[in-house]
């Protein structure tokens, strides 16, 4: 068993809302709060929300990890 890690992140947008809740539909949980910060050299602001799941395999680099 494995538990696994990820970063959603996106531009200030509804686009970042429904990363995050298509995450949580698959099972992922919300890790910690959520961050908010001006990307400077695009412009615009970014949200950031850490989440976990703990799978039924063994951890590998080669896993894609929004599959899971």
């Amino acid at each position: 068993m494995a538990k696994l890690y990820r970063l959603l992140t996106e531009k200030d947008t509804s686009a970042f809302c429904h990363k995050v809740s298509d995450a949580l539909a698959k099972g992922w949980e919300l890790h910690g709060d959520p961050s908010y910060a001006f990307d400077s050299a695009n412009n615009v602001m970014r949200c950031a929300q850490a989440v976990t799941k703990e799978v039924e395999a063994d951890y590998s680099p080669d896993m894609k990890l929004g599959q899971q």
